[in-house]
This record gives structure tokens, C-alpha cells and sequence, in this order.
């Protein structure tokens, strides 16, 4: 295991990833739609929230301890699912996974993902993990996909939504995205100066989209995958489809994807357990607000009725705090966990975890709490609260 003890902040994360990751995959993780403006402001909203600074409170015997959809984490955060993540680091959702097991926390696998369902299954001892899901228009794939993740004993499905078309992300087409990398000139170049992301690759079988390679119909290998991909999200989804999916499941349901307060509360009428107030990480709708942002309306719409979560923009334990404040009972991270992992395998998830955690636990003491299931919006200044 390297020390890591230097690396205090997601920053220093993100600036080793960005040098070992291959500039394509780096650049797929770290980018968002036309402008990038939701992108940026998924981040740069969160440092307008300003803390009450409180003295002369017993700080002893803190905990960050809650849970998410009943199942105990050990803080108010999940990792996201994040599609190719087998390309920012070989292997990498199964060492994500690994990561999450031992902190505590739950890892969500997208259906986009390098390694499998049974790769992750079968990687860690069967803990349960949550799976993500489309709605594509194979719905015998999707049948299929579900059973699979029954199989594997995931404990929740997370539905993202907000996906029926795909967001036009400039760096992808400028790259030529593609798993595994096209051997263009300037790819093969970039790949020379990754020696050892490209040691690692070498090391792995899994190199394409293991949910779907050998699963769906018609697609044998990476050739096949792209055009089915392209004809598969559905257009049409629709709230009849939320319904369908949960009675398919008959387990944990989170629909990922909810950025106004209507919608929130369909998604309350539709029994789901938790919603996620996310954009996508900015990747969708570029022009959205920012997922912060959202959040206080979206809680207070919907209240006690139905679990409350965020993402887009966490990149501190200070963020996931003011998210808990804003009424988010749990958060999730995509871009920090995966800047751990493209700098530093499992030893980087772990460490990323490490000091979200702590910068969690030192905010929430310098505020006044030692619990974190007490904290509530009075943690924050008043006036620096965002509005829509």
C-alpha cells in the first residue's frame, strides 16, 4: 500500500489522475455538456454556503454514522455510478467495490460499467452492492439485467432518468472516445506517456462493458456494442416505466435524476424509497441549475414522504455537510471516487473516502454537533442559502 498521508485533499487527487489516466478517459470523467456551465456550478455553488462557527461545545464522541434506505453507512455517503469506470483504472469498479466494503459505505455499479455484475459479486465475498439501470427498449435485456442483479444479492436498483438522450459532452467527440481506445496516432502517443495504466490494462481480461458484451442480443464484441447503444435508450420513458421497473425489482427503488420539485413528487407517488437531486454531474442539460442548488426546494416539496439524496459537485466532507443540512439524508460522489481511482487503485478510493470522511467529522464539531443525524439547516449563515 503507498502512503498516501501527503494527499490532504480531492484536489491532489484529481491532479495525479488527470497525469496517469489516458487523456480520453481522464477527460470523460472530468467534463461536462456545450458549456460546461452546470458543471462548474455543481461546485462552485456549494463555496457560497457559508457555516455559524460555534465555540465552547463538547466535541467528544462524535459520529458521522446514519443510513440510506435503512442499511447502516458509515457517513451520509454512497459512491455513484459512473459508466467506463474500468477505464480510469484496470479493474477499477471491482477495487471501487473492494473501497466501499471495507469503509462502510455502498458502491453502485452502472449498467455501463467495464466489469460485471458477477465481477463484483464474486470480488467481494457477495456483499451486497446497488446496481444501476436504464430503461432501454430491450425489455427482455432489462428483465435479464434485473435477475442478474438479484442474483448477485444487490441490496437497491437505482433508475436514472435523466438519460433517454445523451447530452453532447464536446471533449468525447474530440477524443473519439472509445473502450478499448481507438489506435489513432494521437491516442497511441497519449498512451505512451500512461505506462502504467497501460501495465495495468494489460494485467485484465476486462477491457469492454461486461453488463452488456455476451448479454444482449446481437452483440458479441465492442463493433456491435456502439450501434446497439445508440438505438437502445428509450426516448419514451415514462412514468408507467418507473412502475414497471419497481415491480420487476420488489426491492429498494432510487430514481436517480429528479431536479424539480414536480417531478419529486411523482417520484413520491410512484413508492419509490429515495430520490437523488442530480444533473448528471452537468453532463445532461447544460443550463440547469446546479444540484445544491435544487435541493432545498426539492426536500422541502416532498418532506418525510420520501428519502432525499444529492450529488453533483461533492468534493469535500464540508460539501456533504451543508448537503445533509439542505435536508439530503445521504450524498453521492462520482468524480471524487474516480479521481482517487486514476490516481491510485483501491489505496486511492480508500483515501478519498479517508478525508471526505474527515473533513466531515472536523466540520461538523467546529459547527457545534456530534451527531450527524442533528444537523439541519440552522448550521448554516443565513442569507448565503441558495434560492431558485
Amino acid at each position: 500500500m503507498p502512503d498516501l498521508s501527503k494527499i490532504t485533499c480531492i484536489e491532489d487527487l484529481r491532479v495525479i489522475a488527470q497525469r496517469r489516466v489516458p487523456r480520453m478517459f481522464y477527460d470523460y470523467a472530468d467534463s461536462g455538456s456545450y458549456t460546461e456551465g452546470t458543471y462548474r456550478s455543481n461546485e462552485s455553488d456549494f463555496q457560497r454556503i457559508k457555516l455559524r462557527q460555534r465555540v465552547a461545545v463538547n466535541m467528544e464522541g462524535r459520529t458521522t454514522r446514519t443510513t440510506m434506505v435503512g442499511q447502516d453507512v458509515a457517513m451520509p455517503v454512497a459512491i455513484a455510478p459512473t459508466g467506463l469506470t474500468g477505464m480510469q483504472h484496470a479493474d477499477g469498479e471491482i477495487l471501487g467495490a473492494r473501497a466501499a466494503k471495507a469503509f462502510g459505505i455502498p458502491f453502485t455499479l452502472s449498467t455501463m460499467s467495464i466489469c460485471s455484475i458477477e465481477d463484483i459479486a464474486e470480488h467481494t465475498g457477495r456483499h451486497p452492492f446497488w446496481f444501476q439501470v436504464y430503461v432501454m427498449r430491450d425489455r427482455d435485456f432489462i428483465n435479464r439485467l434485473i435477475d442478474r442483479a438479484k442474483a448477485a444479492n444487490c441490496s437497491a436498483l437505482q433508475l436514472t432518468l435523466d438519460l433517454q438522450i445523451l447530452g453532447q459532452r464536446h471533449k468525447d467527440i474530440k477524443n473519439g472516445l472509445s473502450a478499448p481506445p481507438k489506435p489513432t496516432i494521437a491516442n497511441l502517443i497519449n498512451l505512451a506517456t500512461k505506462p502504467r495504466w497501460c501495465l495495468g490494462m494489460l494485467g485484465t481480461k476486462r477491457r469492454s462493458f461486461g453488463n452488456i458484451v455476451g448479454h444482449a442480443k446481437g452483440v458479441g464484441d465492442l463493433s456491435s456494442l456502439s450501434s446497439w447503444t445508440a438505438e437502445q435508450f428509450d426516448p419514451q420513458l415514462n412514468w408507467g416505466d418507473v412502475e414497471w421497473i419497481k415491480k420487476r425489482w420488489g426491492g429498494k427503488l432510487i430514481l436517480k435524476g429528479i431536479m424539480d420539485a414536480e417531478d419529486a413528487r411523482l417520484a413520491v407517488n410512484s413508492g419509490a424509497d429515495a430520490l437523488i437531486v442530480s444533473n448528471h454531474g452537468g453532463r445532461q442539460l447544460d443550463g440547469a441549475p446546479s444540484s445544491i442548488a435544487a435541493l432545498p426546494h426539492i426536500a422541502e416539496a416532498v418532506g418525510k414522504n420520501i428519502e432525499v439524496w444529492m450529488d453533483g459537485g461533492i468534493r469535500s466532507g464540508q460539501d456533504v455537510f451543508k448537503a445533509r443540512a439542505l435536508g439530503a439524508q445521504g450524498t453521492l460522489i462520482g468524480r471524487s471516487f474516480l479521481y482517487g481511482l486514476g490516481a491510485f487503485g483501491e489505496a486511492g478510493v480508500t483515501r478519498a473516502l479517508q478525508i471526505i470522511q474527515k473533513e466531515l467529522d472536523i466540520t461538523m464539531a467546529f459547527c457545534g454537533h456530534t451527531n450527524i443525524n442533528n444537523v439541519d439547516r440552522s448550521v448554516l449563515l443565513p442569507g448565503t442559502i441558495p434560492t431558485l
